[in-house]
């Protein structure tokens, strides 16, 4: 007699998916953490904004860089010895970071940090699904989820409580502890995930072209207001990554094996898609790396004052996404990404309007920020839904990673983006780009004040991504 259906995971399981959240919430953690700390971090180092911001974009870029590497090596090599690799290379690399003297030290830790980072990034959405069966996956990736939200949540008000209490170094070291228990109990509970059944070659030219070419990219847009727009080391570093990109899709078109599918690049609704989760994640982690000077260095606000107010956009952001579906169904999914923007221009614009004039900034500053929140809590999900829907069903199983890649990549070029505004408006207003710590209040507020028309600019570029991708969807599935 055939035993009966059973719809609940085996307990043994659950441990994996609470191992696999752990390093999801360490991960949002980090990155949260660390833009509340770039105030603090450029006084103790007295750098200048461009420089002060690479200890952000050496972890994003060692991230992105070496994901889809990693991604490749777990399939052909297995993924329970890659994953506690990774997570020895971020315990490690967080304690140097504490115990860097220099910022030149700090930022080779952060780009280890980031290794170890995409080591785990690779591999705990294939633990969870080669681990969780069908129909408890849903609910896993849903934890996987939540956890992300609350570990961005978490960030800011833990970063600010920490560099109040106990200094910027505990930043970093505070996710060792996190780490050493994860490598335990991922000793003890993982599962020996099986290699790839198909004989992969490992796409070498790929991974030689990928890295350089967005390191171009980003370090471009990072120092753009000290360069020039038109100056040689601009115009050149674009050409170069343009020539590497060129070369990175002539390649990945003849292997057997690439590293980034180019079919899937191929697809509109995939193109348009990938272009809206960029621009979203660009958007947030600007408005984090902008605002983090407004309250600390404008408004003398202390971290914890700025961490908990600043929780307030993730906090929206993952209250509202939750809720996110049933408001496509009663929207449309045309029309939700545009009312999530829509949301993103009225707060930008509210804090245009109050950002150093107002005596009542608290208030609008929540507002502003509550808006931001909502707004991207209603784009980011029903994006990456029509995302999926828009491309072929052969297709989709590479659509996570790469929506994933998407995401860091918006994310360096957010900051990047504000780094490169905040310092070309000091040194429009003020002359003190290179020394932002000299300006007053009122010009480092006005600075910011006007940086975020930039932010208004990828608001709408998001919008008409995800309407196009909503609409190549709906053409799929019709």
């Amino acid at each position: 007699m055939p035993a009966p259906p059973n719809d609940t995971a085996p307990p043994a399981l659950w441990p994996v998916v609470a191992l696999v959240c752990t390093g999801a919430f360490v991960g949002q953690v980090d990155a949260t953490i660390v833009q509340l700390a770039l105030p603090t971090l450029g006084r103790v180092f007295d750098a200048p904004l461009q420089h002060i911001s690479w200890v952000a974009l050496a972890y994003l870029l060692a991230f992105v860089s070496f994901l889809p590497i990693f991604g490749r090596l777990c399939e052909m090599l297995g993924r329970k010895a890659l994953y506690l690799v990774g997570y020895g290379i971020f315990v490690v690399a967080s304690a140097l970071c504490g115990f860097a003297a220099s910022l030149e030290q700090l930022l080779i830790f952060r780009f280890l940090q980031g290794v170890g980072g995409a080591l785990l990034g690779a591999n705990s959405i294939s633990i969870l699904v080669a681990t969780v069966a069908s129909a408890q996956r849903g609910r896993a990736l849903g934890f996987f989820a939540a956890a992300q939200a609350v570990g961005m949540s978490a960030g800011p008000v833990l970063g600010g409580l920490i560099l109040e209490g106990l200094g910027w170094r505990w930043v970093f070291w505070v996710t060792v502890p996190f780490g050493l228990l994860a490598m335990l109990a991922g000793w003890l509970v993982l599962p020996k995930v099986p290699r790839s059944p198909k004989a992969l070659r490992f796409d070498w030219g790929g991974m030689v072209l990928i890295g350089p070419a967005l390191i171009l990219i980003v370090s471009t847009l990072n120092h753009v207001s000290s360069w020039g727009l038109l100056s040689a080391p601009t115009l050149g570093s674009l050409a170069a990554a343009a020539v590497l990109l060129w070369l990175l899709r002539r390649r990945e078109r003849s292997f057997a094996s690439p590293l980034i599918n180019p079919q899937l690049y191929r697809t509109p609704g995939f193109r348009s898609g990938a272009l809206a989760s960029v621009l979203s994640y660009a958007l947030l982690y600007a408005v984090f790396f902008l605002m983090s000077f407004a309250l600390e260095h404008g408004y003398g606000e202390s971290p914890a004052q700025a961490g908990l107010r600043l929780a307030l956009v993730p906090v929206a952001l993952g209250l509202t996404a939750t809720f996110s579906s049933d408001l496509k169904r009663l929207l449309g999914a045309r029309h939700i990404g545009v009312v999530g923007m829509l949301l993103c221009v009225a707060s930008v614009l509210l804090l245009m309007r109050t950002l150093g004039l107002s005596a009542n900034h608290h208030l609008y500053d929540t507002v502003a920020f509550v808006g931001v929140g909502l707004g991207l809590g209603l784009f980011i999900a029903p994006n990456s839904n029509a995302t999926l829907a828009a491309v072929p069903a052969e297709l989709s199983g590479a659509v996570g990673s790469q929506l994933n890649l998407m995401r860091v990549l918006g994310t360096s070029l957010g900051v990047a983006a504000g780094a490169t505004m905040l310092s070309a408006r000091l040194a429009a207003d003020t002359g003190v780009a290179h020394g932002w710590m000299s300006a007053s209040s009122d010009s480092l507020l006005a600075a910011v004040r006007q940086s975020l028309p930039v932010l208004l600019a990828i608001a709408v570029a998001a919008a008409f991504a995800a309407r196009a991708t909503a609409a190549h969807a709906e053409r799929r599935e019709s």
